[in-house]
This record gives structure tokens, C-alpha cells and sequence, in this order.
């Protein structure tokens, strides 16, 4: 007598096997979005305390079991007010300063990049071409602006940059030294009219960093320029 095969588990329809991996996607997507959600609290508290600072405030005390309590930070804002009024007035000034030179010809500009609010000067009608020494017009404008700025008592941080054309002198090898010296002698300027030396300083970028193509003669006007970087955050 034969034996009796078996009968064996009958299988699965079609649609479940596509289900599963449906299910098993959708899975990974929730775990992924979970631990995107998740917030770092080292960088929270590197951010908020940024914020304080620039601000104004003096610290900010975090709990040592490294949960937001209730959500409140004990922090000092004693100096925020004078902070943002001083800002304001600064920028007030700074644009005051663009707007004549700009009266004037000289192409400027304003803006704040980081910690810094920085007045970006075109160079061709203050210094004469390869040449470190400024105009003597150039230098009232810089003696001006010394004179305005000098009651914040903030750091400012002079740059020189030029354009791409290459300078080969005994004075100047490069682009490099020429940009520097222009740099040094405003700030021997500001120096003059009494701006607090420790509180200056003077640096020279060459054809580097420049903020248009060096590919026509009018970009590469608009990249020779000496530019005040003034730091917000002595």
C-alpha cells in the first residue's frame, strides 16, 4: 500500500510578500524620522548661549541634570538694551558713512557677516593705481570715518583685496604685499586720529576672495577695495 504524501502548508498569496516589504519600509522610515527628532541638548545649550551673549547677557546657567526644567534659564540680560541701542546706532553711522561715500563716487556697500558689520569701500578712486599711498581727499574720508567710529571703542579688523591683474615690483612682488600695505596705511590713519591701537588690526588678501569675476574690467574694479570689518562682539 503507497504512503500517504504529506500535505504541505499551502502558500501565501502574492499580495502578502509585497505587504511585508511594504510594512518593513515603512518601519525604517519611521526609525529614521524618530532619530532626526532627536534634539542634541550640548548643542542647544551652545546655540542658546550664543544668542544670550550676542545679546548682551552674561551667562547662562544650565541644571546639572541636563533637563529643561520647565523650559527657564536663569540668565542675566543687565546690558541687552544698551547692546541692541548701540547696534543701532552703529549701523545708523556705518550707513551714514556709505551713503557720502557713495554721494561722493565711491562705491560702497554694507553688510553683516557673522560677528562683524563691515563696510566694503572700492579702492580705485582713493589710491592711485599700485600704490599703498592714499589720495589726499581719500585721506580726510579716512580720518572721517575714524572720527565716527572711534566713541564705540569696537575692534576693527582694515582688509585689503585687489584684483587678479599681477604686480611684480621691487616694492610690491605680488598683489598680496600691495593689498597689505594699503590696509597698514589706513590703519596708521585711524592710528593718527587717536583710534585705541589694540583695538585695530590690518590684514591683506590680495586677488583672493574676490567678490566678482575677474573677467571684466569693470568686475575687476569692484574686487579692488579695502573693506572695515567691525567686530559686534568685542
Amino acid at each position: 500500500m503507497a504512503l500517504q504524501k504529506k500535505e504541505e502548508c499551502p502558500k501565501p498569496p502574492a499580495w502578502l510578500t509585497s505587504f511585508g516589504d511594504l510594512m518593513s519600509l515603512l518601519l525604517t522610515f519611521f526609525i529614521l524620522l524618530y532619530s532626526m527628532s532627536i534634539i542634541s541638548i550640548e548643542k542647544f545649550y551652545q546655540v542658546l548661549k550664543g544668542i544670550v551673549e550676542a545679546l548682551g547677557g552674561k551667562q547662562v546657567i544650565f541644571s546639572d541634570t541636563g533637563a529643561l526644567k520647565g523650559y527657564r534659564f536663569p540668565v542675566e540680560f543687565e546690558n541687552m538694551y544698551l547692546r541692541v541701542k548701540r547696534f543701532a546706532d552703529l549701523k545708523k553711522e556705518m550707513s551714514d558713512i556709505k551713503e557720502k561715500l557713495n554721494a561722493l563716487g565711491i562705491n560702497s556697500d554694507l553688510l553683516i557677516t557673522g560677528s562683524c558689520l563691515k563696510l566694503r569701500v572700492n579702492t580705485s578712486r582713493l589710491f592711485p593705481i599700485g600704490s599703498e599711498e592714499p589720495y589726499p581727499r581719500a585721506k580726510e574720508l579716512f580720518l572721517e570715518m575714524c572720527e565716527r567710529l572711534k566713541p564705540y571703542s569696537l575692534p576693527i579688523t582694515i582688509e585689503g583685496y585687489t584684483d587678479d591683474l599681477p604686480i611684480s615690483t621691487p616694492r610690491y612682488p605680488s598683489n598680496w604685499e600691495l593689498s597689505a600695505m594699503r590696509a597698514v596705511s589706513v590703519l596708521k590713519l585711524f592710528l593718527s586720529c587717536g583710534y585705541p591701537q589694540d583695538l585695530l588690526s590690518a590684514v591683506g588678501y590680495g586677488e583672493h576672495h574676490p567678490i566678482a569675476p575677474n573677467d571684466t574690467p569693470q568686475n575687476r574694479e569692484k574686487n579692488r577695495r579695502i573693506e572695515f570689518c567691525v567686530k559686534l562682539n568685542p
